[in-house]
This record gives structure tokens, C-alpha cells and sequence, in this order.
């Protein structure tokens, strides 16, 4: 019998000593801030929704539905985060750190789809206008403002997440909403201008939709596995190439574990393995002073792409990064 003990699941995902200080999972973060925003949004939206019926605005009818979506957002983002704590398996061996990421990116395409409706209504109504009740339509709007203001101070103080910072930008936006809401009612009130609901909708469509693109585009990145914004790519592999002892460099690519740390993983050809722990120590050092990668898995390869030997070498281990043959 062996004397070796199989390797296990948190074997096979422990860093060795020297590893970088991060791991393929997120830090456990509170989430009290987003349960609160996520009560104070949902049982607000109901009230807004019937009164928006009530009263026949779209611009709260808008509202409504733009803060059920924050009630979504806040609801995905709560759940993300408890789901991407989990640490890595035996299935899931990077974790469950895009699940930020995907849930960002589904309510995103939701507020496409309220924007969407929003403008398709309000181009109806401008043709056909219909009565509101604008001193209604006023009261609710203002307390609407007094919630997103309390709930966006609440969500300011945890935005380290994308998903968390997702939700902040659609409570912005539902605020925005909100005061246009107030400027229909006051208008509708006084004056008895009635367009100026359908009007002020598309205005407010068009912020939200200005925003959800950011947090789209944001989230596709990641969940794309795209090269980290700030890290050129190409330099990446040109300072590779002038490192002392690596003749060339093939099968290159740059993504993000998880936000704000990035990875690398490639093949180096060298000249003989006997070069190899000195080669490690630049392209390490290179990697992290300059292009503030940590996390680095290489595989060394004789000339023309020609195995090494690789019984007479040992790994090395490297701070504050590591790599792997």
C-alpha cells in the first residue's frame, strides 16, 4: 500500500505557502445593507404600482416597475453573494465568484425590456392622452424620492461587488424616475398638461437605458473571460518575449478569477530546464511590478516546442504570485 494519501478536494484547491493571497472565492461580505434596501424597495414599489393604476400615470406606473427590477436586482445581488461565498468543490473548482456577474447580467437585459415597454407606452399616450391624477401622482412621487435617497445611501456603503454597485446605479436611476414623476404630478396638478407624463417617461428611459449599457457591458466582460481592462495584452506578451532565457511564447491568455484579479497561464519555450527557476523568478517579478498579475500558471517547453524533462525539475514557489510548470 502507498504511503501517499489521495488527494482531496481541498487539496487539490489549497495554495501553497507563498501563493497569492487571494483566493478563487469571495470574501464573506454583510449582507444587511442589501436585505434592508431590498424590503424598502419591494413594499414600496407595491404602493407606487397601485397608485400608479389609480391615478392613470405612467410616469409612476413607470417607476413602479423600475424599482420592482431594483427589488430584482437587490434580490439577485443578495443571493449572488451568499451563493459566491461558497468555497471551490470538486465540481466547481473556480468557485461560484461569476455569480455576481451572471446575475448583474440578467437583470440588466430585464431593464432593456422595462426601457422598452416604457417607450412603447409613452409613444401612445403622446398620441392619445389620457387624464391623470396629478396631486396624487406629486405625494407619491416625493415619498418614492425619500425611499431611493435612503436606499442609495444604504447600497453607498457596500459597493465592492459589481453586482452590489448593479443594483446602487438602477436605484440612481429609479430616483431620477422619481423626480420626474414629482415634475409630471406638480405639472399635471397646476397646469393640467397632461403629455408631460409620457414625455418625461422617455426622458427618464433614456438615463436608465445610458446606465443598464454600463453594467451590461461590464458583466459580459467577465462572464466573457475578456482580458481585464488596464492589462494590454499584447505588452503582456511582448515583455514575456524579452525576458532573459524565453525564446518565444504561444498560447497566452489574461482573464480575471474573479473582479480585480487577474490570471495568467502560457507556455515558454527556453533553451534547457536547468534555466527554468531563474526564468520563473523575472517572469514573475515582470508580471506583478508591471502589469500587477498574481496569479500565474506557466509551462516551460524545449526549443520548436519540444518536451523538457521534467523529472530533475522542481516547482518554485513565488510571492506574491505563483506559477506552475
Amino acid at each position: 500500500m502507498s504511503d501517499h494519501a489521495a488527494p482531496t478536494s481541498e487539496h487539490l484547491h489549497a495554495h501553497l505557502d507563498g501563493d497569492a493571497s487571494h483566493g478563487h472565492f469571495i470574501e464573506a461580505r454583510s449582507q444587511k445593507a442589501l436585505a434592508i434596501a431590498l424590503a424598502l424597495t419591494l413594499l414600496f414599489a407595491v404602493i407606487e404600482a397601485v397608485t400608479g393604476v389609480m391615478s392613470n400615470s405612467l410616469a409612476l406606473i413607470s417607476d413602479a416597475g423600475h424599482m420592482v427590477t431594483d427589488a430584482a436586482a437587490l434580490g439577485l445581488a443578495l443571493l449572488a453573494q451568499l451563493v459566491a461565498k461558497r468555497p471551490p468543490s470538486s465540481r466547481h473548482s473556480f468557485g461560484f465568484v461569476r455569480a455576481e456577474a451572471l446575475a448583474a447580467f440578467v437583470n440588466s437585459l430585464a431593464m432593456l425590456v422595462l426601457v422598452g415597454w416604457i417607450v412603447y407606452e409613452a409613444s401612445q399616450r403622446l398620441m392619445h392622452p389620457q387624464a391623470v391624477q396629478g396631486g396624487v401622482v406629486l405625494v407619491v412621487a416625493a415619498i418614492g424620492a425619500c425611499i431611493n435617497i435612503l436606499v442609495a445611501w444604504v447600497l453607498s456603503r457596500d459597493t465592492q461587488s459589481i453586482n452590489t454597485r448593479a443594483a446602487l446605479v438602477n436605484v440612481m436611476g429609479d430616483l431620477l424616475g422619481s423626480v420626474a414623476a414629482i415634475a409630471a404630478g406638480a405639472i399635471i396638478y397646476f397646469t393640467g398638461w397632461v403629455r408631460i407624463d409620457p414625455i418625461l417617461s422617455i426622458f427618464v428611459s433614456l438615463l436608465i437605458l445610458r446606465s443598464t449599457w454600463g453594467i451590461l457591458r461590464e458583466s459580459s466582460h467577465f462572464l466573457m473571460e475578456a482580458v481585464p481592462h488596464g492589462i494590454d495584452y499584447l505588452q503582456v506578451g511582448a515583455d514575456l518575449a524579452e525576458i532573459e532565457g524565453v525564446l518565444s511564447v504561444h498560447d497566452l491568455h489574461v482573464w480575471d478569477m474573479s473582479p480585480g484579479h487577474p490570471a495568467l497561464i502560457g507556455h515558454l519555450e527556453i533553451r534547457s530546464l536547468a534555466e527554468w527557476p531563474a526564468v520563473l523568478q523575472r517572469v514573475r517579478d515582470m508580471l506583478f511590478t508591471k502589469h500587477g498579475i498574481d496569479h500565474v500558471t506557466l509551462q516551460p517547453e524545449g526549443p520548436d516546442g519540444h518536451p523538457l524533462d521534467a523529472s530533475i525539475c522542481k516547482p518554485a514557489l513565488t510571492r506574491p504570485g505563483h506559477a506552475r510548470r
